[in-house]
Formats: structure tokens, sequence, C-alpha cells
């Protein structure tokens, strides 16, 4: 890190020097600034008339110097001293006051934001002397109305305040909070943040799924937090002084990720990234985490890299944490060029690439169609949202065992197998990649070749877990993505799955109103109406035998 930072424009030469001298110096563990060092950072300060803060870390050193203006400084990013989980920054403020007023809010939005060890301002007299020293501290299980602890102002000789063991008795406070909630110690904890401006109910219910996802994805939920606004923020989403409150939260419960659930643009992401010392990701970042984690084959992994770098590439201006998830060793420095331009250099040749070999794998789609189209083989295809049992029903009706599970996404790449009816007639049965709410617009690029398969079908089956208390806004959300892929014109039955999990009268009401076929994709005996229903069709598009 730079020595001094700041605006040191307008300051003699010795004046420089003087501040230079304050860097590296070493102050005793117990003080929270030595005595002289006061004095003479109060004399330098009242001579030029500006802020000077130090920032010391838990060794007593001092390891940088800030200029500021008369008003404030401003703190600048320490990427060696990152903060984890149940633990503070390890660098404590000190700065000076030209006037007798105490810590400022800014002070102590400061504090909160970067986590500080501690925040100190040393205030002055006229004629520019060591007045007082006003501390503050984070409260470990403060409140929102007071999250913070004020000491009483102390003079020059009273700044042996035991400073690092009090340190420490603050985050083995932490520590204590944090043990009372359970969770794997090796997964990611996180809260939940929903900032709407729609009604409550729908806000709830997508929260309610961005919590499925979240688990789904190997992530431990602490809490969840929503907010409704007539109006998003266009800097943080919400306003500044509630993400202040998120972050105090997150440092009580050892939180180390926050998850969005709505899209950050990447002017938000910078500008909550620069107020918040923690990792920050949104609803798209999150499925394309969890679409990278499920992808097997080379095609879903090629789809998956060409999604995250197309969402990445627009965000390449933001902290490496905010996409520490995604970025995965991209980038480098070279002669004549920033590390910046050259991940975005790269990131575009590779995308590129990817494109080319997408499109590659569109033509060989083409070709298998052909040939099967010669061969009379219906195609059938069963679509839905993620989770509903495609994979199950396509098991239980080919005798297949294609990964069935209880989780979001457990199908990435998609899987055929072929049915021969009663009658004879043989059929391929492609099971298909999930669909979602708000399916990401570079997810829907990048799976295009996966999804030209469904133009292939000659029959759609739509799964549905009518078990799902939203499972009608799920069916919208599924066919509203059918229409967009401008298959309306494609046969398609509604298979309502999970009719065990549900009360007779209930399911009438849900089979009147979806006019659909009622199954549980595990009980092969229920899938009897399905299949004639399936046959019925097939057979009445005259295929050749």
């Amino acid at each position: 890190m730079e020595k001094v930072y700041g605006n040191i424009l307008g300051l003699k030469s010795g004046q420089i020097q003087r501040l230079e001298s304050f860097y590296g110096r070493r102050i005793p563990n117990e003080y929270i600034i030595s005595p002289d060092l006061g004095r003479d950072l109060v004399q330098i300060s009242h001579e030029i008339r500006r802020q000077i803060g130090l920032l010391i870390n838990r060794s007593g050193k001092i390891v940088c110097l800030v200029v500021g203006d008369a008003q404030e400084i401003v703190i600048p990013d320490t990427p060696d001293y990152r903060t984890i989980p149940g633990r503070l920054k390890g660098l404590r403020c000190v700065h000076t006051h030209l006037d007798n007023t105490g810590l400022s809010s800014d002070d102590l939005t400061d504090l909160a934001l970067l986590r500080l060890d501690m925040m100190a301002a040393i205030t002055m007299t006229l004629e520019g002397k060591f007045d007082q020293i006003h501390i503050a501290h984070i409260l470990p299980k403060g409140s929102a109305e007071k999250p913070f602890a004020l000491l009483s102002p102390l003079d020059s000789g009273q700044l042996n305040i035991d400073c690092l063991e009090l340190v420490k008795a603050l985050e083995t406070e932490l520590a204590q909070i944090r043990s009372l909630y359970s969770g794997d110690p090796d997964q990611e904890r996180a809260i939940l943040v929903s900032v709407s401006t729609q009604s409550r109910k729908m806000a709830e219910d997508s929260l309610a799924e961005l919590k499925d996802l979240a688990e789904s994805g190997g992530i431990y939920v602490v809490e969840t937090i929503m907010q409704q606004r007539k109006k998003a923020d266009p800097r943080f989403l919400m306003g500044k002084g509630k993400l202040e409150e998120l972050n105090l939260l997150a440092l009580r419960l050892g939180i180390n990720l926050l998850i969005f659930d709505q899209e950050l643009n990447p002017s938000q992401i910078r500008s909550i990234t620069d107020q918040i010392d923690l990792k920050i990701i949104d609803r798209t970042q999150l499925i394309l985490d969890i679409f990278a984690q499920r992808a097997q084959t080379r095609e879903g992994k090629l789809q998956v890299e060409h999604a995250q770098l197309r969402y990445m590439l627009p965000r390449l201006v933001t902290k490496n944490t905010a996409m520490s998830r995604l970025t995965g060793g991209i980038g480098g420095r070279g002669p004549g060029e920033t590390k910046l331009e050259i991940n975005r250099r790269r990131v575009r040749e590779r995308i590129n690439r990817l494109e080319k070999a997408l499109k590659n794998i569109i033509k060989q789609r083409k070709q298998q169609k052909s040939r099967r189209t010669k061969r009379g083989i219906p195609v059938i295809s069963i679509v839905g949202y993620t989770n509903a049992g495609k994979s199950t029903l396509l098991n239980t009706l080919t005798q297949s065992r294609v990964l069935a599970e209880n989780r979001l996404f457990a199908t990435l790449d998609p899987s055929s197998r072929r049915l021969r009816f009663p009658t004879d007639r043989e059929v391929i049965i492609t099971d298909t990649v999930g669909f979602i709410r708000d399916l990401p617009k570079d997810l829907m690029t990048a799976f295009r070749a996966t999804l030209e398969e469904l133009h292939s079908a000659d029959l759609l089956l739509h799964v549905i877990d009518i078990s799902n208390p939203r499972f009608e806004d799920q069916v919208k959300s599924v066919e509203g993505i059918i229409a967009d892929l401008d298959l309306q014109d494609i046969k398609m039955i509604r298979v309502m799955n999970k009719k065990d999990l549900i009360d007779i009268d209930s399911l009438e009401i849900i089979q009147r109103n979806l006019k659909g076929i009622a199954v549980s994709a595990k009980d092969r005996s229920s899938l009897l109406p399905l299949i004639e229903a399936m046959e019925s069709q097939i057979e009445n598009m005259n295929f050749a035998a």
C-alpha cells in the first residue's frame, strides 16, 4: 500500500516528509495511540488544516496514512486486510478533527461498513493542542438502533485502554454469537436479501425460491431480509442506512456471502462492494454457480462457461471479491496492458471460441434430427419447472436410471431414452434442463443448443408439481418460456405430478383448471392414462411405421 493516501497537493515537501515518517511506526498494543504520536498528529493536522488518519494493525504498526480535507478523510481499500466470518478487519482508524466535535455519522458508518476494530477521532483546541480522543467500536449484541458502543472521551493521559485485549474480547463475543447458529463450518453462510417493488406475496414467493436455490447450491442460509420500496435505490438497491444494518447483522452472524434476489447491474455491484467487504452475488450469479456445479458433459460445461463469461464481461470493473465465484483465474498482467484490459480481451476471445463450438453442436443436433426424421421415430420432450419431477418421470416411463434428486437443477445435461408403446410404436423421450422464473438471458442464449432440441419435438410433456404452493406461477413461467422459444405450436400434454401429496378434492379442482393428467411419477401404474394420451397424440400425427 501507499505510505500516504489522499490529496497531498499544496503541501510542502517538508510536510510530506513529516507525514511519511509516521508510516511503519509502532504503537504499544495496549494504547489506542501513543501520547507523543497523538500530539505530533494533531500538530501537523492543525498546521495543514486537513484531517489526517492512521490505519493501525494489531501489531501496533501504522500501515497507511490518509490525508483528507477539513471535513473528512476517505479510507482506502485495504486488500491485505480482508474480513472473515465472525472477525473484525484487523485495523483501527485514528484520525483528527480540526475542532472539538466528536465522532461523526460518517465515522460510525465507516466503522460499521468496513468492520474496523475501532474508530477514533482526536479533537483539538483552537491553538492546535490535543484536546480529547473519542472512541467507538461495534457492539456484538447491538441492535439496529444501537449498533455501536461509544466510550467516554479521554484526554492524552488516558490512552492506555488495553486496546488489543478489548478487540480480542469483541471477537470472542462475536464467535459465541456465531456458534448459536448451526451449520457446516465449511459451508458458505449467507443472508438472502430482497429489495422489491412488487407485492409482498410475490416478493415472499421469490425469496422462498431463492432460499431453495441457495440450499440447492450447498449454501447455508442463516437469515433472509426483505425490504419493499416504491423505487429501488439506483446505487445500492437499498438505502445506505439499511446496507449498514445488513453489514452489522452479517458480522454478528458470521456471514461471508450476501445474495440479492434482484439482478444487480455493474454499477450497483461496484457501489455495494465498495461499502461492504463481503462476497456479493445476485440471483443470476447463483443460478450460474449451480449450473457450473452440475454440468457433466462437454456440451453442458461449454454452455455454462459461455453464460458465465457473457454475464461477467460488463462486470469486470468490480472488485475481485464480488466476482470470486465466477472469475476462476481469468486475467493476468502483461506488457502495455492493465489487468482489466487483459481480462476483457481474454473473455471476449473465449466467448468467440465458445460460440463457434456451440454452433457446431447445433449443427450436429440438426443432423441427428434429420436422421430421426428419415427413420420416422417421433420425439417427445419433457419440459417443466426445475424440480417438478421430469427425470423421475423419464426413469419410470423407460425404466432408466437418470439422476433424479429432490433439489433444483439436479438435471442439467439432457438425457434421451427409447420407449415402446403397447402398440409396438417406438418413440424417443428427452429430459431437458428445468426452467425457472426469470431464467437469466445469458443462460437462455448459452443453452440454445439444448433448447434447439425442443424444436425437434413432436410432443411436449409439461410436468407440473401440483404439491408446490407456487405451481400456478410456475406453469405461467414455463409456458411463457415455451412461447418465447416459439414452441407454442407443438402439441403439449400437461402432466400434473405428485398427486399422491394432495387431497382428492383439491386434485379435482386442479385437474379441471389445468386440464391435465394427474400422475405420481414414481408409481408406474399411475402413468397408464398418460401413456395412452401420448400414444394417441403420436398416432394422430401419422408417422410412418
